[in-house]
Parts: structure tokens; sequence; C-alpha cells
């Protein structure tokens, strides 16, 4: 089994009463991606304010969507 990311999204976020649409619209082009690979799930990482990213991760369980804030 693989621990590596398999695909990535950088989102920088400029307009902060937009973040749950960009974030949503992010995760549901990498939810496709998955979908196909049947073998990823998705970890979203809170950097900042203003910066995420979006992974497919097999440390993820197919289906699911991990959340985790960076300090």
């Amino acid at each position: 089994m693989r621990s590596h990311a398999i695909e990535r999204l950088e989102v920088l976020i400029t307009e902060p009463g937009r973040l749950h649409e960009i974030l949503n619209d992010a995760e549901a082009g990498l939810r496709q991606a998955a979908m196909a690979q049947r073998c990823a799930g998705i970890l979203v990482t809170r950097h900042n304010a203003g910066r995420y990213t979006l992974e497919l991760s097999d440390t993820v369980p197919f289906g699911e969507t991990w959340e985790q804030t960076l300090s």
C-alpha cells in the first residue's frame, strides 16, 4: 500500500465569504478522481486562513474526507 498523495490541489482564498463554496468545489473535483481510482479518500489541510491543500491520500479511507490544521 502506498502512503503518498495521489493527486493534490492548492486553494488560496482571497474572498473569505466564498471559503466554503471554493473548498466544496475543489473537493467535488477530487471526489471524481477518487471515484475513478477507488483507492483513496480526501485529506483537506488548513495551512492558514487563506491557504488550503486538498489531496487524494490512501491514508484516508475511500469515500471519506478528513480535515487537519497545521500550526
